[in-house]
């Protein structure tokens, strides 16, 4: 069974080598898609019986791995050295350094594997992200899978 929770976030970004407006300073509103994978529950009595997981502990755990860190940040890629330095003197900016450059594709890799690292099999019922999705405007997105991130490492 597949299970997707969405949730929404802004965050701020540059592209800096992008021949476009992405090189500029903007931000967006992103929504993400957290799609899990695992038995529905079937122990009687249970508080998750007849689920995968809670939908509500899915947002719980990636709000505290991903979102609130994410959330109304400025996304700068590592090798951004001006920008950097110049976010860097802002007094408690809240900054995350990428090791790459901030792109959709580039973040839900990212996303990917910090989430994969916090969805455990908690319940014994084979509990596994499989896919995520993000949305950096409401018509352009890019998806992660397992197994397209399994052949990357």
């Amino acid at each position: 069974m597949l299970i997707t929770r969405r949730l929404e976030f802004d965050a701020g970004h540059r592209i800096p080598s992008h021949n476009s407006k992405c090189r500029h300073l903007h931000g967006h509103r992103y929504a993400i898609e957290i799609t899990l994978s695992g038995d529905i529950i079937t122990e009687a009595g249970v508080s998750e019986q007849g689920m995968v997981m809670d939908y509500s502990e899915v947002k719980r755990i990636a709000n505290t791995v991903l979102v609130d860190k994410w959330d109304h940040a400025f996304l700068v890629y590592s090798e951004d050295v001006k920008l950097l330095q110049f976010l860097q003197s802002l007094e408690n900016h809240k900054t995350v350094v990428l090791d790459t450059p901030p792109t959709a594709e580039n973040l839900v890799l990212t996303a990917f594997r910090i989430l994969d690292a916090a969805y455990q099999d908690t319940y014994g019922n084979h509990l596994r992200l499989e896919q995520v999705r993000l949305f950096e405007t409401p018509n352009c997105w890019a998806d992660a899978t397992r197994a397209q991130v399994l052949k990357m490492r």
